[in-house]
C-alpha cells in the first residue's frame, strides 16, 4: 500500500527515531483558522506559537510555514530568531500535517482533516512541501495517520490509539494487522501497544500524544484526569492498566511514569486541552505546559526534570492554543540530525 517517489535501498531500513535524538531543526505553522478560534482568540494564538517558536529556537533552528499575507505580523512576533517559510496553510498543527522523518527520508500520511472533520486541502500539502524543503525524499502511503497518533521509543516500538488510526473516518477497511505490517515498513516498527483512546469526542478522536509519551526505551510517562466529569477519566485509568502490563519490541516490561492533571485552569472553554502529556523534546530542552495550577505545575515540572536529566524543564502558558484543543507537541514536528 506504500508509494514511493524515490525508492530506498534494499538494504537500507527505515527507522522513526526517538523524538529525544539529536534534532537539525524544528518545524512549526503559523497558520491559525478562524474557523477554530473566535476572532479575539486569534492574537492570543498567533503570540503563543511565537512564544513556543522562540523557546525552541534558543535550543536549535526553528523553521515556521506562514501565510504569505501574514509574514509581517509574525516577523514582529518572532523576530529573527525564527526562519519564516512562506506556504499557503489551513491551520497551525504541524505535528500532524507535517512529514514524519525517518532514516533516509519522510512519509506523507495521506492527512484528510482528522477523519474529514476539517478544511485541508492546503494542509494536505504540507507534508511534501517541508520533505521539499529539508531536501530528503518522501514515501507516500494510503494509510490516514497524523504524527500526534504514535508515539515512538526508536527501538522499534509504537504507541497508537485505536480510537484514531482504525477508525473508518480514517482507515476504512484497513485491519489492526493491516496498520501493523504497513507501519513496520514505512517506521521500522517491531511492535505496536495498542491504547483504546476515546473517539467523537475532539477533533483528533484521541491522540496518542495526549495520553502517553516515551521518556527512553522501556520508560512511558501517562496522564492521569482525576476529573470524575471527564471522559478521560474512564480512558486515562484504562491505559495505565495496560501499559503496566506492556512490554515493548525487545520484551522489557514498561517502567510507567504518572503526571495527574491540574485540578483547575485558568481557561474553562469547552475544548480546552488541559494536559501535561503534551509536551515536546527538542535539543537540550523540554518545552511543556503550565495552566495556572501551582501544585499540578510544579509536579508536572519535577516528573520531566527527572525524566529528562541533563535538559532544561521550560513551562509556558499556551491557554490560547489549549483553547483550540491542541498542546505544544502538536504545534511542532521534528527533523531528526541524523536521516541517513
Amino acid at each position: 500500500m506504500t508509494g514511493c517517489e524515490e525508492p530506498a535501498p534494499a538494504a537500507q531500513r527505515r527507522l522513526m527515531p526517538d523524538e529525544a535524538e539529536p534534532h537539525q531543526r524544528t518545524w512549526m505553522a503559523f497558520g491559525v483558522s478562524d474557523r477554530v478560534w473566535e476572532p479575539d482568540q486569534v492574537p492570543v494564538v498567533q503570540r503563543n506559537l511565537a512564544t513556543i517558536a522562540t523557546t525552541i529556537a534558543r535550543f536549535e533552528p526553528v523553521s515556521m510555514l506562514v501565510r504569505p499575507d501574514e509574514l509581517d505580523l509574525a516577523r514582529e512576533l518572532v523576530g529573527d530568531a525564527v526562519e519564516l517559510v512562506p506556504t499557503p496553510l489551513d491551520d497551525l498543527w504541524l505535528r500532524d500535517t507535517g512529514p514524519v522523518f525517518v532514516t533516509g527520508g519522510a512519509v506523507d500520511f495521506n492527512f484528510n482533516g482528522w477523519g474529514g472533520k476539517q478544511e485541508h486541502a492546503r494542509d494536505a500539502e504540507v507534508a511534501e512541501f517541508v520533505a521539499g524543503r529539508a531536501g530528503v525524499p518522501v514515501v507516500r502511503t494510503e494509510l490516514v495517520l497524523e504524527g500526534g497518533g504514535i508515539e515512538v521509543d526508536g527501538h522499534g516500538t509504537a504507541i497508537i490509539t485505536e480510537s484514531c488510526v482504525l477508525n473508518r473516518n480514517r482507515n476504512p477497511g484497513w485491519s489492526k494487522q493491516d496498520v501493523e505490517a504497513e507501519l513496520a515498513e514505512l517506521l521500522g516498527l517491531r511492535k505496536i501497544i495498542w491504547l483504546p483512546g476515546i473517539a467523537g469526542r475532539d477533533i483528533t478522536d484521541g491522540h496518542t500524544d495526549f495520553y502517553a509519551r516515551f521518556a527512553g526505551p522501556g520508560v512511558v510517562v501517562a496522564g492521569l484526569d482525576n476529573d470524575p466529569e471527564s471522559y478521560d477519566y474512564d480512558v486515562t485509568r484504562r491505559h495505565l492498566d495496560l501499559l503496566k502490563t506492556a512490554t515493548d519490541a525487545d520484551g522489557r516490561p514498561l517502567r510507567v511514569e504518572v503526571i495527574n492533571g491540574p485540578e483547575h485552569v485558568r481557561d474553562d472553554s469547552e475544548d480546552f486541552a488541559a494536559g501535561y502529556i503534551n509536551f515536546y523534546v527538542c535539543n537540550g530542552a523540554v518545552i511543556a505546559p503550565e495552566f495556572g495550577d501551582p501544585e499540578a505545575d510544579s509536579a508536572a515540572r519535577a516528573t520531566l526534570e527527572r525524566l529528562f536529566p541533563g535538559r532544561q524543564v521550560v513551562q509556558l502558558d499556551i491557554d490560547g492554543i489549549a483553547a483550540g484543543g491542541g498542546g505544544i507537541h502538536c504545534t511542532t514536528q521534528q527533523q531528526p540530525l541524523a536521516l541517513q
